[in-house]
């Protein structure tokens, strides 16, 4: 097979480049500002690996609603498939791929729930919408049909039509404490830059490892 990747795409490492990056948040943070600009849907769209009590692999694409150096915050149900998942077994793995810009960060790490005021907050900022449906969907769970879904949201919506809509009690959010992160970036006929930041707790040193691609 011919790689018809042309060399005019090449990026040269330099002293500049990400590999000479020596702690992984703030080059997380340069990335997605990059694919912020450049990704035409969803640059903070993630997915997120979990496993079953059988130890079978789930993966679905989520949203980062949040991250700094304690970790990467989502939000969903609590008794979703996930959620259920990560109750069971509270570690996973995320990975970001920007096709714009040909880069992917991967992530592996333990998961705890944030705290009610982390989820309050953010739940007041969703669309009212978004509110209402996060009250009136049994998420994962089987739905007879659409109509029955309309009608659950109808309810919910006459029921907070004046007000605000408050956090429903199964709705809350994970964040993912990451113990290795990886930074991958294409080059040319495969000859790929991966650097691998690891480190063994939460708040100790990171090593970082360049890796064969």
């Amino acid at each position: 097979m011919t790689d018809t990747t042309s060399m005019k795409h090449q990026t040269p490492l330099t002293s500049g480049d990400f590999t000479a990056a020596d702690e992984p948040f703030a080059l997380f943070e340069s990335w997605l500002n990059e694919a912020i600009k450049s990704e035409p849907n969803d640059p903070n769209a993630m997915a997120l690996a979990t496993v079953d009590p059988d130890g079978l692999p789930d993966v679905r694409m989520v949203l980062m609603k949040g991250f700094d150096t304690e970790g990467f915050v989502f939000y969903s149900h609590i008794a979703s498939q996930k959620g259920r998942e990560l109750a069971a077994n509270p570690k996973a793995a995320l990975l970001f791929h920007w096709k714009s810009l040909r880069r992917q960060v991967r992530i592996r790490g333990n998961v705890t729930p944030v705290t009610d005021a982390e989820a309050d907050a953010y739940f007041a900022t969703r669309p009212k919408q978004a509110q209402i449906g996060a009250w009136a969907s049994k998420q994962s769970q089987a739905l007879e049909s659409r109509f029955a879904f309309e009608q659950a949201i109808a309810k919910v919506a006459a029921r907070y039509v004046i007000g605000e809509v408050p956090r429903p009690p199964g709705w809350s959010g994970w964040r993912i404490t990451p113990s290795r992160i990886e930074f991958w970036h294409d080059r040319p006929f495969r000859l790929h830059d991966r650097i691998e930041f690891r480190r063994d707790a939460a708040g100790q040193k990171w090593s970082k490892t360049r890796m064969y691609p």
